[in-house]
């Protein structure tokens, strides 16, 4: 092991072959990791752009002469998306712990960037969700892969920061698609949103050439050699990851069972409450994130102040996981999560009743930050609760079950709105999701790793 180290030292400069290696056990924070957070924070961006443009478009679209969609079909397409990503979800968590991370994250963001391409030309609202439905295939890739990237690159005592930092791009991307939206559909066609989605396929070579190669994947497959040359070059050390390979190995002698893992005697429990979890959160925030614009834009707010709406949902969200990280960091996940879940519960139903717009935005902002905020949170939860071998494989199968959620939140409003029902109605129904989503993490045992 120490002669193979030596062996590609050189390909190092000598500045830093010289330097005592990092250990990513503790606080220090090395350089590999700011480039790791960065890339994941861009796909992250992208993605979160991608799914919040339909929300921030969606009344333009409804006031569309030639679609002509009822409330109610608008619901159903916003869902081709996100069962495209339940699939997506639930692949790519499985083939990224059998084949890495880098190149799926690249493939998936070339694709989701071409979807939004043809979006922007469909005649029809038909086409229009098929693409929807392609591109919501390769969005639900993005999530696993970025998210055990960051876990693995980021020392043990800093990940619930760095993961929140990494995913404060998601909400960015729904405050960017907000702002331009704001900008633009005023006096130009909601099409433009979806052409400037497609622009961080330009950005795909990068994530080629720089993003390095999960160190642990690498080693758990024996490609020992590929990951010291990683190790070496950005001056981390790997002594650990080693060590947990092979206890690892000791296990489970291959990585094919890894959903079965999930359901063993050990994990089930864990994973019907996170599934319960993540399908009540994602109810509420696609729900809310589709649909917030336009129930606004109802209650009489003007087109700009209502997807001003969404955008403070989103930047509430970006602010308020970073101090979620920090939080959960000092004080536990678990409590951090069911603390902000049962604050949005209270914020959503309030929102329900007239108010200020001062006092409106301060509920829509907890809102975003207790539903979107708080999902970047149970991401790292998650991630750091189950072993190496079914990480990314946990993440992906329960945002899997969770998009059925997401699947239902937007097609449940939409058929609320199409039935008359009070405008106060989906409110309560989104509040309420909230509240399950809290009880269900309380059921959530301690891990063996010590995750609370």
């Amino acid at each position: 092991m120490d002669s193979s180290s030596q062996s590609v030292k050189p390909s190092t400069s000598g500045s830093e072959s010289n330097l005592p290696k990092k250990s990513l056990e503790g606080y220090a924070i090395p350089k590999v990791t700011f480039l790791v957070v960065g890339i994941c924070w861009f796909a992250m961006f992208s993605e979160g752009y991608d799914l919040a443009i339909y929300g921030a478009v969606l009344p333009a679209i409804l006031d569309d002469p030639a679609w002509k969609l009822s409330p109610a079909m608008a619901g159903s397409i916003a869902s081709y998306a996100l069962f495209g990503m339940l699939i997506g979800a639930v692949i790519s968590g499985t083939i990224t712990d059998i084949f890495g991370r880098k190149k799926v994250m690249a493939l998936c963001i070339t694709i989701f960037s071409i979807s939004m391409i043809i979006a922007a030309l469909a005649p029809t609202p038909q086409l229009f969700g098929i693409i929807r439905f392609i591109g919501g295939l390769a969005l639900g890739g993005v999530i696993p892969t970025a998210s055990a990237l960051t876990i693995e690159y980021s020392p043990i005592k800093r990940r619930s920061l760095m993961y929140a930092i990494m995913y404060t791009g998601y909400a960015m991307g729904g405050v960017f698609s907000a702002f331009l939206s704001i900008l633009f559909l005023a006096d130009h066609s909601w099409r433009i949103m979806f052409w400037i989605g497609a622009l961080p396929i330009l950005a795909v070579p990068f994530i080629l050439k720089f993003l390095p190669e999960s160190l642990e994947f690498l080693v758990v497959k024996n490609r020992v050699s590929e990951a010291e040359q990683i190790a070496n070059k950005y001056n981390i050390s790997i002594e650990n990851i080693k060590e947990a390979a092979k206890k690892e190995k000791m296990k489970v002698k291959s990585t094919s069972n890894t959903v079965a893992e999930l359901f063993s005697k050990q994990n089930i429990r864990p994973t019907i409450f996170f599934w319960i979890t993540f399908f009540m959160g994602l109810f509420t925030i696609y729900g809310l994130t589709t649909w917030l614009p336009q129930m606004m834009r109802s209650a009489g707010y003007p087109l700009g102040s209502s997807i001003g709406f969404l955008l403070m949902l989103n930047f509430s969200a970006a602010v308020g996981a970073i101090l979620a990280g920090v939080a959960a960091d000092k004080w536990g996940s678990k409590k951090v999560i069911i603390i902000s879940y049962l604050l949005a519960s209270i914020s959503i139903a309030l929102l329900s009743v007239k108010a200020s717009m001062l006092v409106v935005y301060g509920l829509v902002g907890v809102a975003g930050f207790g539903t979107i905020g708080t999902t970047l949170i149970l991401n790292a939860y998650i991630s750091k609760y189950f072993d190496t071998k079914i990480r990314a494989t946990s993440l992906g199968w329960a945002l899997g079950f969770g998009r059925i959620g997401a699947i239902l939140g937007p097609i449940l409003a939409g058929l609320v709105i199409s039935w008359n029902f009070n405008l106060s109605t989906n409110f309560y129904i989104f509040a309420l999701a909230a509240v399950i989503a809290a009880i269900a993490v309380i059921f959530i045992p301690k891990s063996k790793q010590g995750e609370v």
